[in-house]
């Protein structure tokens, strides 16, 4: 039997999670529009070509767009947030092969921006994962 006080129970056990998802998906979508929109400038300014950045700008469209859905739903999925932290940190892991490998030429900035993001993501991988821990 479901009461209201297990609903709600529910419901302020996943706050941190939501939270963790949301700001996720603001960070995310917001670095995706701006690749979008200024992938040229961007390139020449972070040493990474436009060509790179316009399908990750796409990419983290869609990725804010699934997290906001995902934080929305009544009952947030465990197996999807599973996902979500799966990506998150297969992104830290390429950020930090991107700097090692050094497939692109970046600049003093882009080299900032990369290690930066992959503090962030890894920041946002750290609150979804103790969010999910603390769902029922």
């Amino acid at each position: 039997m479901v009461t209201a006080a297990s609903t709600v129970q529910i419901a302020d056990d996943a706050k941190l999670l939501r939270f963790a998802l949301k700001q996720d998906a603001i960070g995310s979508g917001a670095n995706g529009v701006v690749y979008l929109a200024a992938a040229a400038i961007f390139g020449e300014m972070f040493g990474l070509p436009a060509a790179f950045l316009y399908p990750i700008g796409a990419f983290l469209v869609a990725f804010a767009a699934a997290l906001l859905f995902l934080a929305s739903k009544s009952r947030v999925s465990r197996p999807a947030v599973g996902v979500v932290i799966a990506v998150n940190i297969a992104w830290v892991i390429a950020s930090g092969e991107l700097l090692i490998a050094g497939w692109f030429p970046l600049t003093g900035l882009g080299t900032a921006l990369v290690i930066a993001q992959a503090v962030v993501v890894a920041g946002f991988t750290a609150l979804q994962l103790a969010g999910l821990r603390r769902t029922v």
